[in-house]
């Protein structure tokens, strides 16, 4: 009985630090919004087809955050469109290069005054959804946290994206 009262609870047995393997080069992205790792994935173009590792960790505490996701992926960089697209759905996510092991390359993820041709008008009657017109979408960041955004073309806000 005795010994019971010496073994630490189940609790107690956790390692509470994050293990996520060390990549040898390729991209971290950090501080990706609880829940929204998978669209990262999709905006990097990253399915099973994806033949290097990829690690994806979500609902990890954050201090700053309560909660984050992370996603690395071993021998991949990233475009500085991917890195506009990522801003949209994640922005406060920092991007960290990394060569043999250690970040060569650390930015936050801003996001720009405008937005063109990454999120679509809810408006089906805008020009920018209609097939004959040539136009990209683009809107106007009207509020960051959280994200209010207006179509230049029609004015329809959209929250939250």
């Amino acid at each position: 009985m005795d010994a019971e009262k010496n073994q630490p609870k189940d609790d107690e047995k956790r390692d509470d630090k994050m293990k996520i393997k060390l990549i040898k080069k390729g991209v971290v992205i950090d501080h990706i919004a609880s829940g929204r790792a998978l669209e990262v994935l999709r905006i990097l173009g990253i399915g099973e087809d994806y033949e290097d590792e990829v690690s994806l960790a979500m609902n990890i505490p954050s201090k700053s955050m309560g909660k984050k996701d992370i996603v690395k992926v071993e021998n991949r960089d990233i475009k500085t469109y991917e890195i506009n697209k990522i801003a949209v759905i994640a922005p406060k996510a920092s991007i960290n290069r990394i060569e043999d092991y250690r970040v060569v390359k650390k930015e936050n993820v801003v996001l720009p005054n405008e937005i063109i041709g990454i999120v679509k008008c809810s408006n089906p009657q805008c020009v920018s959804n209609k097939c004959r017109e040539p136009v990209k979408s683009s809107f106007r960041v009207l509020q960051r946290d959280p994200l209010i955004i207006s179509c230049k073309y029609c004015e329809r806000e959209a929250k939250g994206l």
